[in-house]
């Protein structure tokens, strides 16, 4: 899934996300687990945000999909006088990458990976990028968010220059999600529209963990909501956080 000519208008209309908390978050697991300046690589790095902000504490490659989000990103990383590695590939199909400290994945990224065989896949590719005993974070939307937050619900936003309708309705499984997003932008004084659609799901936390183990990724902890410190609970929280270890055999 390529974000296309969305990648011009992301940052603008994703202004608002806590770019800031998952920076936060990846410091304390760092912290938690004492790793000493990790190398990372963020899968799915989008724009750059994230990585950006970590490049000033830690060696870091990002990884995406879309070239043109890639741009951007590189353009940050310049503007920042910062050297960060941006690679162009498709998480299903990670290869050439390897002795990393720590991989992150955020922002919903792994809710673009919709069926078990293919998250195997991911998964097995990242446990390959990590050393022994490296650390492998991602979030995902949890089911009661989907159900309740966002299947059948429209959202839109409008700013000088442009304008967004989104629109989610359910898939035919249970966490699975297409959202039909209409953007308008301006060119002086007209405006163009073009049309995306993205397919996202989310599975239960247990079919994760399975397929984790099967990839030799033990998890270490659930949280949720950006907090190591709340009880997790699948049935109360939006954003789901696993961390899991690499283990040898």
């Amino acid at each position: 899934m390529s974000y296309q000519l969305m990648a011009r208008l992301y940052d603008e209309f994703m202004m608002d996300a806590p770019y800031e908390k998952w920076v936060e978050f990846t410091e304390i697991v760092v912290n938690k687990y004492n790793i000493e300046r990790p190398k990372i690589i963020d899968l799915g790095c989008g724009t750059g945000e994230i990585t950006v902000q970590l490049a000033k504490k830690y060696p870091i490659t990002g990884v995406d999909y879309s070239t043109d989000m890639l741009t951007i990103a590189a353009q940050k990383a310049v503007e920042a006088n910062l050297n960060i590695n941006l690679i162009h590939q498709d998480l299903r199909e990670l290869e050439g990458l390897s002795e990393f400290d720590m991989a992150i994945s955020y922002c919903d990224v792994m809710n673009y990976i919709t069926s078990e065989s293919e998250l195997h896949k991911v998964f097995s590719n990242v446990a390959n990028s990590l050393k022994n005993e490296g650390i492998f974070i991602f979030d995902v939307h949890s089911m009661k968010h989907i159900e309740e937050d966002l299947i059948e619900k429209t959202f839109a936003d409008v700013t000088d220059d442009n304008a967004y309708i989104w629109f989610c309705y359910p898939g035919d499984h249970q966490g699975e999600m297409f959202h039909e997003l209409t953007f308008f932008t301006s060119d002086k004084d007209n405006y163009s529209r073009f049309d995306e659609t993205h397919h996202q799901r989310t599975f239960s936390v247990d079919v994760y963990q399975n397929l984790l183990k099967n990839c030799g990724l033990e998890v270490l902890n659930i949280y949720a909501d950006f907090s190591i410190e709340k009880d997790f609970s699948e049935e109360s929280s939006e954003r789901i956080f696993i961390i899991a270890q690499k283990r040898m055999g």
